[in-house]
């Protein structure tokens, strides 16, 4: 078991079809005890029940540090320490330069970037104390292409801020053995792709990926898992491609 009673918390993962609940399947399978956080409180105990007995779902909006303060708290009182963050909560918008807003920048940016930043401030301090830890942040290729399917201009700038947070705190907290990463998923389909991607446009997509496939969640989520686990223990301040090799430079 690569992750026998370690304590991690995933954001955004109460959705059935989505990276995070994926992901929380890939670590309790690996001996995992996971709080699944998400914005009702009913679709994160549902979500955390469905993983099994010892779980935990949690309400929370990560764009409220104060909520993000909460819930590391209530984990901590519940199993005593924090191994492992992935901060999978997220937000996007199919919009132009031009047509954005400051309503739809900051509704994008709030989500993405400032809940990457206040989840792992809530964490940080257990993972100091206990003198080590693994940080997860879930960015796109949008942020590393410009420009995704799915997400506008603000989506690939919330996405690449996140490279460079995750960067600047695994230089920061590298001394006290916090690895922090990022993941960079190409098009997956899940619940937020899947309506809006036409035959079409599938096949137009998969020309360009080597692999000759879109994305599956359990792909990220294998990524997520080693991130975490004992098997990428000298990686920190990465940036891991999960897209088929549609990014190859």
């Amino acid at each position: 078991m690569l992750l026998e009673n370690r304590i991690v918390i995933v954001t955004g993962a109460a959705s059935p079809r989505g990276i995070g609940r994926a992901t929380a399947n890939a670590l309790v399978a690996q001996g995992a005890r996971v709080v699944i956080l998400d914005l009702r409180k009913e679709d994160a105990e549902a979500a955390a029940a469905d993983l099994g007995v010892g779980h935990l779902g949690l309400a929370c909006n990560v764009t409220d540090k104060d909520a993000c303060v909460a819930a590391a708290r209530i984990t901590l009182e519940r199993y005593g320490r924090i191994d492992g963050l992935v901060n999978n909560a997220g937000i996007t918008q199919p919009v132009r330069t031009m047509d954005i807003t400051g309503k739809d920048f900051d509704a994008i940016v709030d989500v993405n970037l400032r809940g990457t930043l206040y989840m792992s401030q809530a964490v940080i301090p257990a993972m100091q104390e206990q003198n080590g830890g693994s940080i997860v942040c879930m960015s796109s290729v949008s942020a590393q292409r410009g420009g995704g399917i799915f997400g506008g201009p603000h989506y690939s700038a919330a996405k690449a801020g996140v490279l460079g947070l995750a960067k600047a705190m695994a230089r920061e907290f590298g001394p006290n053995r916090i690895r922090i990463n990022s993941i960079t998923p190409g098009l997956i389909q899940t619940d937020i792709t899947g309506d809006k991607l036409t035959p079409t446009m599938r096949e137009d997509i998969i020309k360009g990926i080597p692999l000759g496939r879109l994305g599956d969640a359990a792909d990220v989520a294998n990524a997520c898992l080693f991130l975490l686990s004992d098997l990428s223990t000298y990686l920190t301040g990465i940036t891991l491609d999960v897209n088929g090799g549609m990014l190859i430079h």
